[in-house]
């Protein structure tokens, strides 16, 4: 049959959380760069069997299109990383956690964020991920 290949996950590796952001989802913007609202457009990294939709999960990177917020940025393409998502996953450790709304923190194409403060927590797996994005965050649960 052939050696077993590596399973590939979304920018990095996913380690089986609970994917609950897809394609066309609406999440909160939780930092100040001037978007309140963002559409998701596209999972860079993410190979999945064809025509399924594209899912995320918390520290992932998307792409995403600005629905509401400051009128510059409307209709403008970027690139964000969720940092909180409604639906439950567990943890190494056990523990199940959720979050009361999904939110995203927009990012440069080179990964630093936008804004200069993170509203709301954050997921502890994001703040691993993206340790510029831990740097500006008030709490990391």
């Amino acid at each position: 049959m052939g050696a077993k290949r590596a399973k590939l996950g979304a920018a990095f590796g996913r380690r089986g959380y609970s994917a609950g952001i897809c394609i066309g989802t609406r999440l909160k913007v939780a930092d100040n760069s001037g978007a309140k609202e963002v559409m998701v457009i596209g999972v860079p990294g993410l190979r999945t069997r064809l025509r399924r939709v594209p899912r995320a999960t918390v520290g992932d990177l998307v792409i995403v299109t600005v629905k509401r917020g400051a009128t510059e940025l409307l209709g403008q393409v970027m690139r964000a990383v969720v940092v909180r998502q409604k639906k439950p996953y567990k943890r190494l450790d056990g523990t199940w956690i959720a979050f009361e709304d999904n939110a995203c923190v927009i990012v440069t194409p080179e990964g630093t964020p936008k804004g200069s403060e993170v509203r709301g927590p954050i997921a502890k797996e994001a703040a691993e991920r993206w340790p510029t994005i831990a740097n500006i965050a008030t709490i990391v649960v």
